[in-house]
């Protein structure tokens, strides 16, 4: 099984590098080669993704249902803690299976990752 780290950092709306994202994170998950042990780390504009009440995919959005999708498929989505506290966001609801998370959570999944990567 491959430990990956995907750290985030762009705004999810008035740019694809989420939605590019995203869409590689659920293709990791629902692959039948290997195994993969999936890991996002959502930071600066990022975090925001994990906020309830996105507009659905046939609405033009459809991020939160991916979050929720690779919630579903075992992955762990954090927010920067730092980031979120500088947003507003740190004190809201999340998407559940959504967690505020610490640089130091972010650096020991580094460590731990077969590969990271960035968008």
């Amino acid at each position: 099984m491959q430990k990956i780290l995907m750290i985030v950092h762009a705004p999810p709306y008035g740019s694809e590098r989420v939605l590019s994202a995203l869409r590689l994170a659920t293709a990791l998950v629902v692959q039948e080669q290997e195994r993969v042990d999936l890991s996002l780390f959502m930071m600066s504009d990022a975090v925001t993704v994990g906020l309830p009440g996105q507009p659905p995919a046939e609405a033009g959005g459809g991020l939160q249902q991916m979050i929720e999708g690779l919630v579903g498929h075992g992955a762990t989505v954090r927010l920067c803690r730092t980031c979120a506290v500088a947003r507003g966001v740190a004190e809201l609801e999340l998407i559940p299976g959504v967690a505020i998370g610490t640089l130091t959570e972010m650096a020991a999944a580094a460590i731990e990752a077969d590969k990271v990567i960035t968008f």
